[in-house]
C-alpha cells in the first residue's frame, strides 16, 4: 500500500504569485524543514510534479469558508496511485497557519522553539497518514500580543529601536501560536522597522490607547504648542489624518479615543474640562470625528476603543458614545482580574466587563506582565494561579467578550507558560489548567517533568499575597519600587510623615508601621522561596542538554530573583529598625547586606545571558534592580555619616581592631578608610 511520506525529496507546489506573508512563512517552514532533514525542499511550478500542493479555496468551495481558516488532507491521486498532500487555505493567514501547523505537527518544531532552547529532533522520514482535517478560525476573531515595556528586547543589541533580528522571532513566535494581530512595541521611532515587517509578515496592527489610529503623539510634533483639543483642534486631526493615510492599505483594527499625552487622562493638561459630564463629552466628540475621518479613507474599518483606566468609570456612567460596531476593548487591572486598575492610591475596582445593556463587539486587553511601580511582574511571569487567569478569561468570554484579545506579553522569555496557556483558550475558549501544565512540563522538561510540575505549582503557591484580593500577588517590582520609595523617605528625612506612595499597599500607617507591614509580608515568604529554590535545583541537575539550561533560564532564575528580592527587602527593614534604635553600625550592615542580597538577582540574571541571549537583561529600566542597589549604596553612605565620620576610622578602630592594635598604633599606618563593603563585613563578623 502506498504512503506519503515527508523527507528530502519532498517537493513543494505554491500558488503564484506568492505574496510577502506567504514568502515570510515559507522561509519559515523551509527553515525547519532543513532542521529536521538537513536540507530544504524544492518548489516545483506546475501542480502534477508537487508532493505537497498549496492553494487557495475557490469561492465555490464550502469546506474552508471561514477568514483564517485552512484544510490538510492527504489523498491518493487519480493520476498514478501515489499520495500528495493538498493544502487549502481560505486566505493568506489561512495559508501561514496551514504551513505553520505542518511544522508543528509533522517536524515537531515547537512554537516557542527560539525562546526555550528546544529544537526538533533529526530524521531520516516522517510518515503521513490518509487523512483530512478542516482547521477553522478560534473562537476570538482578532487574537495577539502587545509587546509592551519590552525594555530587554530593546537592550538586548546596540541597535535602537531594535532590527529586524530582534522583531522577526517575536512575530514567528505569535504567528505560531496562532495570533494575527499585534502592537509591536511602545512609542518606539517611527523610523523602526517593527510596524512594516508586522504587516510584511501578514499580521494585523493595533494601536495604543494613548496613539489613537497609530497617530503620533502630540507633544512629540508639538511640543510647544497646548495639547487641548479645543485649542489645537486642526493639528490633532492633521496627525490623525497622516496616520490614517500611511496605514489605509493595510490590515489594521483601528484604535479610536483620546487620552492625554504620556498615557493619562486629558483633562491633566486641560484642567477646564473638571466634570465627568465635559470629560466623557470630549472624548465622545473625538471619537466619532475619527470614526468619521477614517470612514472616508476605508470601507468599512474595524474599528475598537479602549475602556480603560478613567474611561471605564466614564462609560460606566454612560458618558461616552462609541459609534455602532466599534469593539469596545475592556481590560483586566493589570494583575489578571476583571477590574479597573489601581491608579496610584486610587482602587476604586469596578468591574470591567460589559452588562446586558452594552450593544455590540466587545474585545479584551489583558495583562500577563504590567509595569506599576508597585507589585507587579516584569521580569518573572505572572505570580497569580494559572486557574484564576483561565476564570477571569472565561468570565469574559461569557459576558461576550470574544471579539478580541490582546496580551499584554513584555518580552517574550519569561513568559512562555502563560503565552502557551492563553493561545490555548483563545483557540478554544477554555482549558484544563492542570493537564496543560502537566503537558507543558512533559513537553519541555520530559526528563524529570513531575519534578518541574511540582516547582511551577509551588511558584504560585508561594507568590506572597500583599492584599485580599484574589489577584494581589507580589511580582518582582513589589521588591524594587517600596523598597526605593522606603530609601528616598528615610534619606530625606521624612520618616515622622507617612509615606504616601505607599498607602496602596500598607493603608494609612504611620511611616515606622509602613516599613513593619512590609517586613511582616515578606519574612514568612523566605522559608518557601529557598525550598523551592532547593526543589529547582535538584530538578535542573536531574534535567539534559537543552531542557536543563531552559529550567535555569526560566523557573528557576525567577525563583533565584524572588528569593534575592524578599531578603534584599528584609534586610533593609532590618537596617531600618536598628536606626531607630540608634543602632547605626548594625544598621549600616544590614544595609550592606541588602546591597549583597540583590546582588544577586543581577548575578542570576548574568548567568542567563548565555549565546544568544547576551546581554538580554542589560536593559533592566523598570524592574531597575540596579537603582535599588544605587538607592541602597546612598543608604549606606548616609549611615555612615551617623557615627564614622568625618574620619571613617572611628567603627574600624571600635569594633574591628585588635584590642593590642588600639593602644600602639600609629595613625599614620592606620588611618587608611576600609571600603564600604569591607567595613561592613568586619563589622558583621563582630555585630550579627
Amino acid at each position: 500500500m502506498s504512503k506519503f511520506f515527508l523527507n528530502v525529496n519532498t517537493l513543494f507546489y505554491f500558488p503564484m504569485p506568492m505574496t510577502k506573508p506567504v514568502n515570510h512563512a515559507i522561509d519559515m517552514l523551509f527553515r525547519d524543514y532543513e532542521k529536521v532533514f538537513g536540507a530544504k525542499p524544492k518548489i516545483v511550478d506546475k501542480e502534477e510534479l508537487a508532493s505537497i500542493v498549496v492553494h487557495y479555496t475557490e469561492d465555490d468551495e464550502n469546506l474552508v469558508i471561514a477568514p483564517e481558516s485552512f484544510q490538510i488532507s492527504v489523498s491518493e491521486t487519480n493520476e498514478s496511485g501515489s499520495y500528495k498532500m493538498y493544502i487549502k487555505g481560505r486566505d493568506e493567514l489561512g495559508i501561514i497557519y496551514a504551513l505553520l501547523h505542518v511544522s508543528e505537527k509533522y517536524l515537531g518544531v515547537d512554537p516557542f522553539w527560539f525562546w526555550s532552547e528546544k529544537e526538533p529532533e533529526s530524521k531520516e522520514q516522517i510518515e503521513i497518514p490518509v487523512s483530512e482535517n478542516i482547521y477553522s478560525q478560534p473562537k476570538i476573531r482578532f487574537r495577539g500580543w502587545f509587546i509592551n515595556d519590552e525594555v530587554c528586547l530593546i537592550g538586548w543589541s546596540d541597535v535602537y529601536p531594535p532590527s529586524k533580528e530582534v522583531w522577526m522571532p517575536v512575530f514567528e513566535t505569535l504567528l505560531r501560536c496562532g495570533g494575527n494581530i499585534v502592537i509591536p512595541g511602545t512609542d518606539l521611532p517611527r523610523t523602526g522597522v517593527h510596524w512594516k515587517l508586522a504587516s510584511e509578515m501578514g499580521l494585523y496592527i493595533t494601536h495604543h490607547h494613548a496613539e489613537p489610529l497609530g497617530a503620533e503623539m502630540f507633544f512629540r510634533m508639538y511640543p510647544d504648542k497646548s495639547a487641548s483639543y479645543d485649542e489645537s483642534k486642526d493639528l490633532y486631526e492633521g496627525l490623525w489624518e497622516e496616520a490614517i493615510q500611511n496605514q489605509k492599505d493595510k490590515r489594521v483594527v483601528w484604535v479610536l479615543g483620546f487620552r492625554g499625552q504620556g498615557d493619562c487622562p486629558f483633562w491633566e493638561n486641560a484642567p477646564e474640562y473638571d466634570t465627568p459630564q465635559k470629560r466623557g463629552e470630549l472624548i465622545s466628540r473625538v471619537i466619532n470625528r475619527q470614526y468619521e475621518m477614517l470612514c472616508k479613507h476605508v470601507t468599512n474599518p474595524t474599528c475598537s476603543t479602549y475602556l480603560y483606566g478613567e474611561i471605564t468609570e466614564l462609560y460606566m456612567q454612560g458618558l461616552i458614545n462609541i459609534p455602532d460596531g466599534v469593539i469596545k476593548i475592556w481590560s483586566d487591572n493589570g494583575y489578571g482580574e476583571m477590574v479597573s486598575r489601581r491608579q496610584g492610591n486610587y482602587d476604586p475596582r469596578i468591574p470591567s466587563l460589559p452588562t446586558e445593556k452594552d450593544i455590540g463587539p466587545h474585545g479584551l486587553y489583558y495583562h500577563i506582565t504590567f509595569h506599576d511601580l508597585q507589585a507587579s511582574n516584569h521580569l518573572v511571569m505572572m505570580p497569580n494561579e494559572p486557574e484564576m487567569i483561565k476564570k477571569e478569561l472565561i468570565k469574559a468570554f461569557n459576558a461576550g467578550v470574544d471579539r478580541y484579545l490582546l496580551l499584554n506579553c513584555g518580552n517574550i522569555r519569561m513568559h512562555i507558560y502563560f503565552l502557551d496557556l492563553i493561545k490555548e483558550l483563545w483557540s478554544n475558549g477554555d482549558i484544563d489548567t492542570e493537564a496543560h501544565l502537566e503537558n507543558f512540563c512533559k513537553s519541555y522538561f520530559p526528563t524529570a517533568w513531575e519534578k518541574a510540575f511540582e516547582c511551577y505549582i509551588d511558584y504560585f503557591d508561594y507568590a506572597i499575597r500583599y492584599g485580599e484580593n484574589p489577584s494581589d500577588a507580589a511580582g518582582d517590582e513589589y521588591y524594587h519600587h517600596p523598597a526605593r520609595s522606603i530609601i528616598g523617605h528615610w534619606v530625606r528625612n521624612e520618616i515622622d510623615e507617612t509615606a504616601e506612595d505607599l498607602l496602596w499597599a500598607t493603608g494609612d500607617l504611620a511611616f515606622t508601621k509602613q516599613v513593619r507591614f512590609f517586613y511582616d509580608k515578606l519574612v514568612s515568604s523566605v522559608t518557601n522561596f529557598e525550598k523551592l529554590i532547593k526543589k529547582c535545583m535538584d530538578t535542573y541537575k536531574s534535567l539534559k542538554g537543552k531542557e536543563s539550561v531552559f529550567f535555569k533560564d526560566n523557573i528557576l532564575l525567577q525563583t533565584r530573583l524572588h528569593l534575592s528580592g524578599v531578603k534584599g527587602f528584609i534586610s533593609l527593614c532590618n537596617a531600618f529598625f536598628e536606626y531607630e534604635k540608634s543602632n547605626y553600625p548594625k544598621a549600616f550592615v544590614f544595609a550592606s547586606q541588602s546591597i549583597w542580597d540583590y546582588q544577586e538577582s543581577l548575578i542570576a540574571m548574568s548567568e542567563s545571558e548565555h549565546g544568544k541571549w547576551k546581554n538580554f537583561y542589560k536593559a533592566d529600566w523598570l524592574t531597575n534592580i540596579q537603582s535599588t542597589i544605587y538607592s541602597l549604596e546612598t543608604l549606606r553612605k548616609y549611615l555612615r555619616m551617623h557615627g564614622d565620620s568625618p574620619d571613617f576610622f572611628l567603627w574600624y578602630k571600635e569594633f574591628i581592631m585588635p584590642e593590642n592594635e588600639k593602644r600602639i598604633y600609629l595613625e599614620n599606618t592606620h588611618r587608611r578608610p576600609l571600603s564600604d563593603d569591607n567595613l561592613a563585613l568586619g563589622l558583621k563578623e563582630k555585630l550579627l
